[in-house]
């Protein structure tokens, strides 16, 4: 359970330290980036809400869950490695899954499998 509160831990605050570092600027102030933590069910996400242009905006950009003990990376649209952040705080690569990835395609990456 320790690990468990740790890994939710973790992912909020990847979430929260990309969002604080990814504010729209003033000319989109229509448009925030919206961290939603489900902690019941373990799925976290981070996106984007609002308009921008007249046109209504909702994007998700980073999703995680936590399944089997093991943090799932399901959508990452960024071109930052959120998967390096969680390293950087303690998580082993045998207990992150690169989720976005098939099943097959998962064997030859340093991550979990499933």
């Amino acid at each position: 359970m320790e690990t468990l509160n740790q890994y939710r831990a973790f992912i909020q605050k990847v979430l929260l330290d990309f969002a604080q570092h990814h504010q729209p600027n003033s000319k989109e102030a229509e448009l925030e980036l919206q961290p939603i933590f489900d902690v019941q069910r373990d799925r976290y996400q981070l996106l984007y809400i609002g308009w921008h242009n007249k046109k209504r905006i909702y994007t998700p950009i980073l999703h995680f869950d936590i399944k089997d003990h093991k943090i799932w990376l399901q959508l990452n649209t960024t071109e930052e490695d959120p998967t390096a952040e969680l390293i950087k705080l303690g998580v082993p690569k045998e207990d992150i899954v690169l989720g976005f990835q098939s099943p097959f395609m998962r064997q030859f990456t340093e991550f979990a499998v499933s």
